[in-house]
């Protein structure tokens, strides 16, 4: 028998458990009435903090309403509510009262995947490995990107409409407004730069590199899944923003 004290995460996992899972065969309690009715509030705090566009897109009442439709039906599944609102951009994508913004689905996927990047592990790029390079063959070598990294296509310009929406300039939406004048489609690429995720637009070439660097791919792989890619350019470019964790071999180096 363990009778070692329950973790806090166990506790909110047995609470959230009480209050969606077994709702209906647990007794009603005051108090249990009153954990639920705070239910709300809270997961209306949890997914701003991680969705903080769409907040802004839809508004704070109507983000209310969809924070607690979303509680009940993809109800959190750990104690670290930090951690839910995976669910939420097939959520928003199913929904035909939303049929006529698109790309708040998209926009979902980008602001979770900036909340993820914020508290992914920290990694440095070693510098001396960078002559690796120029030592061994690319098919020998493997460039792992920073962790958090992710890659967010999209038939909208999200990168655009997230960073618009994180800006302070005066004419901060004009760039969102000539995206949607040219049905322009984007791929965001997400990291963490610092303390805070950040999100850039990638052309084709750079996300196909990308997005084999992120399966796992050797540099070999990788360069041949974008024949069009300037390296060299986006090596300076991963440098100088921290794209990079590490350059690896494939195999370990004999003596």
């Amino acid at each position: 028998m363990n009778l070692e004290p329950r973790s806090e995460a166990g506790r909110q996992q047995g609470l959230l458990d009480a209050l969606w899972r077994h709702k209906d065969s647990l007794p009603e309690t005051a108090g249990l009435r009153a954990y639920r009715a705070n239910a709300g509030a809270a997961a209306e705090r949890a997914l701003a903090a991680a969705c903080p566009t769409v907040q802004q897109l839809m508004g704070e009442d109507s983000f209310a309403a969809l924070a607690r439709a979303l509680w009940h039906h993809a109800p959190p599944d750990r104690g670290d509510l930090a951690q839910w609102g995976a669910d939420l951009p097939a959520f928003l994508a199913a929904d035909p009262a939303l049929s006529g913004e698109p790309y708040l689905a998209d926009v979902a996927r980008v602001d979770l995947a900036l909340h993820s990047a914020e508290s992914a592990a920290d990694a440095a790029l070693d510098p001396a490995t960078l002559q690796r390079l120029a030592e061994h063959p690319p098919e020998t070598l493997r460039l792992r990107l920073a962790p958090g990294a992710a890659l967010v296509v999209s038939p909208h310009p999200v990168a655009t409409i997230v960073n618009a929406h994180r800006s302070a300039a005066e004419d901060r939406f004009a760039p969102v407004r000539a995206a949607f004048a040219a049905g322009q489609g984007e791929t965001a690429f997400v990291w963490r730069r610092g303390w805070r995720g950040d999100v850039v637009v990638l052309d084709a070439s750079e996300a196909a590199f990308v997005q084999a660097l992120l399966a796992g791919t050797d540099l070999a792989a990788a360069l041949d899944a974008a024949p069009d890619l300037d390296f060299e350019t986006w090596l300076g470019r991963a440098l100088g923003d921290a794209w990079l964790a590490a350059i690896e071999l494939t195999s370990p180096e004999t003596p």
